[in-house]
Protein backbone atom coordinates (compact mmCIF):
# COMPACT_ATOMS: atom_id res chain seq x y z
CA UNK A 1 0.00 0.00 0.00
CA UNK A 2 1.33 3.36 -0.80
CA UNK A 3 2.36 5.66 1.88
CA UNK A 4 -0.33 8.31 2.49
CA UNK A 5 2.07 10.67 4.13
CA UNK A 6 4.07 10.76 0.95
CA UNK A 7 0.98 11.62 -1.03
CA UNK A 8 0.11 14.36 1.41
CA UNK A 9 3.59 15.76 1.14
CA UNK A 10 3.40 15.67 -2.66
CA UNK A 11 0.05 17.46 -2.57
CA UNK A 12 1.51 20.14 -0.31
CA UNK A 13 4.50 20.58 -2.59
CA UNK A 14 2.22 20.97 -5.60
CA UNK A 15 0.14 23.56 -3.79
CA UNK A 16 3.11 25.59 -2.63
CA UNK A 17 4.34 26.42 -6.13
CA UNK A 18 0.84 27.53 -7.03
CA UNK A 19 0.82 29.87 -4.10
CA UNK A 20 4.18 31.21 -5.18
CA UNK A 21 2.84 31.76 -8.74
CA UNK A 22 0.01 33.98 -7.48
CA UNK A 23 0.80 37.61 -8.30
CA UNK A 24 1.90 39.72 -5.48
CA UNK A 25 0.73 43.27 -5.15
CA UNK A 26 3.43 45.03 -7.13
CA UNK A 27 2.95 48.85 -7.08
CA UNK A 28 4.90 49.27 -10.33
CA UNK A 29 2.59 46.91 -12.19
CA UNK A 30 -0.51 48.54 -10.69
CA UNK A 31 0.75 51.99 -11.72
CA UNK A 32 1.46 50.73 -15.26
CA UNK A 33 -2.05 49.28 -15.48
CA UNK A 34 -3.56 52.56 -14.26
CA UNK A 35 -1.43 54.54 -16.72
CA UNK A 36 -2.54 52.26 -19.56
CA UNK A 37 -6.18 52.68 -18.55
CA UNK A 38 -5.75 56.46 -18.33
CA UNK A 39 -4.20 56.49 -21.81
CA UNK A 40 -7.10 54.47 -23.17
CA UNK A 41 -9.61 56.80 -21.55
CA UNK A 42 -7.77 59.80 -23.01
CA UNK A 43 -7.84 58.18 -26.45
CA UNK A 44 -11.57 57.46 -26.10
CA UNK A 45 -12.21 61.07 -25.06
CA UNK A 46 -10.11 62.35 -27.98
CA UNK A 47 -11.92 60.11 -30.46
CA UNK A 48 -15.31 61.16 -29.06
CA UNK A 49 -14.30 64.81 -29.41
CA UNK A 50 -13.16 64.26 -33.00
CA UNK A 51 -16.40 62.41 -33.77
CA UNK A 52 -18.50 65.25 -32.37
CA UNK A 53 -16.51 67.82 -34.35
CA UNK A 54 -16.86 65.78 -37.54
CA UNK A 55 -20.60 65.44 -36.96
CA UNK A 56 -20.89 69.20 -36.40
CA UNK A 57 -18.88 69.92 -39.57
CA UNK A 58 -21.12 67.58 -41.56
CA UNK A 59 -24.25 69.22 -40.13
CA UNK A 60 -22.91 72.68 -41.04
CA UNK A 61 -22.04 71.46 -44.54
CA UNK A 62 -25.53 70.01 -44.97
CA UNK A 63 -27.18 73.26 -43.83
CA UNK A 64 -24.92 75.37 -46.05
CA UNK A 65 -25.67 73.14 -49.05
CA UNK A 66 -29.40 73.45 -48.38
CA UNK A 67 -29.16 77.26 -48.19
CA UNK A 68 -27.17 77.36 -51.43
CA UNK A 69 -29.66 75.09 -53.14
CA UNK A 70 -32.55 77.28 -51.98
CA UNK A 71 -30.84 80.44 -53.25
CA UNK A 72 -29.98 79.05 -56.68
CA UNK A 73 -33.57 79.07 -58.01
CA UNK A 74 -34.23 82.77 -57.33
CA UNK A 75 -30.82 83.70 -58.74
CA UNK A 76 -31.36 81.66 -61.90
CA UNK A 77 -34.91 82.98 -62.29
CA UNK A 78 -33.75 86.58 -61.87
CA UNK A 79 -30.98 86.07 -64.44
CA UNK A 80 -33.40 84.54 -66.96
CA UNK A 81 -36.04 87.22 -66.40
CA UNK A 82 -33.42 89.95 -66.84
CA UNK A 83 -32.80 88.59 -70.34
CA UNK A 84 -36.53 88.64 -71.24
CA UNK A 85 -37.39 92.09 -69.88
CA UNK A 86 -36.19 93.91 -73.03
CA UNK A 87 -38.70 91.81 -75.00
CA UNK A 88 -41.51 93.18 -72.79
CA UNK A 89 -40.17 96.71 -73.33
CA UNK A 90 -40.26 96.20 -77.10
CA UNK A 91 -43.82 94.87 -76.99
CA UNK A 92 -44.92 97.85 -74.87
CA UNK A 93 -43.30 100.26 -77.36
CA UNK A 94 -45.10 98.47 -80.19
CA UNK A 95 -48.40 99.02 -78.38
CA UNK A 96 -47.60 102.70 -77.82
CA UNK A 97 -46.88 103.26 -81.52
CA UNK A 98 -49.74 104.54 -83.66
CA UNK A 99 -51.55 101.70 -85.42
CA UNK A 100 -54.63 101.69 -87.62
CA UNK A 101 -55.15 97.92 -87.57
CA UNK A 102 -57.16 97.08 -84.44
CA UNK A 103 -56.71 93.32 -84.90
CA UNK A 104 -52.96 93.74 -84.99
CA UNK A 105 -53.02 95.90 -81.85
CA UNK A 106 -55.28 93.39 -80.08
CA UNK A 107 -52.85 90.57 -80.94
CA UNK A 108 -49.89 92.51 -79.53
CA UNK A 109 -51.90 93.26 -76.36
CA UNK A 110 -52.61 89.53 -75.96
CA UNK A 111 -48.92 88.72 -76.35
CA UNK A 112 -48.01 91.30 -73.71
CA UNK A 113 -50.72 89.99 -71.38
CA UNK A 114 -49.43 86.41 -71.75
CA UNK A 115 -45.91 87.61 -71.10
CA UNK A 116 -46.99 89.47 -67.95
CA UNK A 117 -49.00 86.43 -66.75
CA UNK A 118 -45.93 84.22 -67.09
CA UNK A 119 -43.82 86.72 -65.15
CA UNK A 120 -46.48 86.84 -62.42
CA UNK A 121 -46.50 83.02 -62.17
CA UNK A 122 -42.74 83.16 -61.67
CA UNK A 123 -43.20 85.66 -58.83
CA UNK A 124 -41.94 88.65 -60.80
CA UNK A 125 -43.75 91.94 -60.37
CA UNK A 126 -43.40 95.20 -62.24
CA UNK A 127 -43.19 98.50 -60.35
CA UNK A 128 -42.84 102.18 -61.04
CA UNK A 129 -45.99 104.05 -62.01
CA UNK A 130 -46.72 107.77 -62.30
CA UNK A 131 -47.81 109.13 -58.93
CA UNK A 132 -45.75 106.66 -56.88
CA UNK A 133 -43.33 108.08 -54.34
CA UNK A 134 -39.72 108.11 -55.52
CA UNK A 135 -37.58 105.50 -53.73
CA UNK A 136 -33.87 105.59 -54.58
CA UNK A 137 -33.60 101.91 -53.61
CA UNK A 138 -35.79 100.84 -56.53
CA UNK A 139 -35.96 103.85 -58.88
CA UNK A 140 -33.33 105.61 -60.99
CA UNK A 141 -34.18 109.27 -61.41
CA UNK A 142 -33.01 110.25 -64.88
CA UNK A 143 -34.79 113.62 -64.91
CA UNK A 144 -36.10 116.16 -62.40
CA UNK A 145 -38.87 118.59 -63.32
CA UNK A 146 -40.79 121.34 -61.59
CA UNK A 147 -44.41 120.22 -61.49
CA UNK A 148 -46.93 122.12 -59.36
CA UNK A 149 -49.60 119.43 -59.77
CA UNK A 150 -47.38 116.52 -58.69
CA UNK A 151 -46.10 116.44 -55.14
CA UNK A 152 -42.39 116.80 -54.49
CA UNK A 153 -40.62 113.48 -54.72
CA UNK A 154 -43.33 111.79 -56.73
CA UNK A 155 -42.86 110.06 -60.07
CA UNK A 156 -44.15 112.10 -63.00
CA UNK A 157 -43.22 109.79 -65.88
CA UNK A 158 -41.86 106.24 -66.21
CA UNK A 159 -39.37 105.64 -69.01
CA UNK A 160 -38.72 102.01 -68.12
CA UNK A 161 -40.63 99.88 -65.62
CA UNK A 162 -38.71 98.18 -62.85
CA UNK A 163 -39.01 94.50 -62.00
CA UNK A 164 -38.48 92.58 -58.78
CA UNK A 165 -38.52 88.94 -57.75
CA UNK A 166 -39.49 88.85 -54.10
CA UNK A 167 -37.11 91.30 -52.43
CA UNK A 168 -34.53 91.07 -55.23
CA UNK A 169 -34.51 93.96 -57.70
CA UNK A 170 -34.04 92.61 -61.21
CA UNK A 171 -34.10 96.02 -62.86
CA UNK A 172 -34.56 99.48 -61.38
CA UNK A 173 -37.30 101.67 -62.83
CA UNK A 174 -36.08 104.68 -64.83
CA UNK A 175 -38.28 107.65 -63.93
CA UNK A 176 -38.78 111.41 -64.10
CA UNK A 177 -39.27 112.89 -60.63
CA UNK A 178 -41.04 116.09 -59.56
CA UNK A 179 -39.11 118.54 -57.36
Amino acid sequence: MPDTTTNDQNDQMEQEPQAQDAPESDPVQEQAAQDGEAQLQAQVADLNDRLLRTMAEYDNFRKRSQREKESIYPQATAAAVAQFIPVADTIERALAAPCTDDEYKKGVEMILQNFNDILAKMGVEAFGAPGDAFDPEVHNAVMHVEDAEAGAGSIVEVFQKGYRLGERIIRHAMVKVAN
